[in-house]
């Protein structure tokens, strides 16, 4: 049967259905059925439908928070001047995390890497700024710089880390 003629068999059926019940064809339509070939049947001998409640566990999307912590705001401050995205922030994020947890004064006696970027030797970052020692801006800037220059984005470095270890 194509589908014109399917839907003037329906809009038939509505229809004496509608004059049989008063004008009521919603209620009568769901006490009886047509099946395919047409022939009648009530809701007793209809299949059982069941119906339930979908529910999930995802949560909803929020509205992206201020990082918090002074260095990086000043952080996230630098990346958007470079028009790098939000995710370029979350992979620095994570990379200064595990370095040196945003400590400006972070300092590993093993091997003597210094700042929030883990300069190794500390003395690098002097290129950026004579006061690199204290001042946490000075050591982002010295940072980005060097993971612009070394891996493109924050997360080419984000990925050789986690591959090596280190960046």
């Amino acid at each position: 049967m194509d589908s014109k003629r399917a839907l003037r068999s329906t809009l038939v059926t509505m229809l004496s259905l509608a004059g049989v019940t008063g004008g009521n064809a919603a209620a009568a339509a769901a006490d009886t059925e047509v099946d395919f070939r047409g022939s009648w049947r009530t809701s007793a001998e209809a299949p059982e439908v069941r119906r339930g409640t979908w529910t999930t566990k995802a949560r909803p999307k929020t509205a992206h928070k201020r990082p918090e912590g002074r260095n990086k705001r000043i952080a996230l401050g630098l990346v958007v001047q470079r028009a790098w995205s939000l995710r370029e922030f979350r992979c620095l994020d994570s990379l200064w995390t595990r370095e040196s947890n945003w400590n400006h004064r972070a300092y590993n006696r093993s091997s003597g890497a210094y700042g929030i970027p883990q300069a190794l030797p500390g003395g690098k970052m002097r290129g950026a700024g004579h006061d690199w020692r204290y001042n946490p801006a000075t050591q982002i800037r010295w940072g980005l710089t060097y993971i612009k220059d070394r891996y493109g984005r924050p997360c080419g470095a984000w990925g050789h880390f986690r591959s090596h270890n280190w960046y």
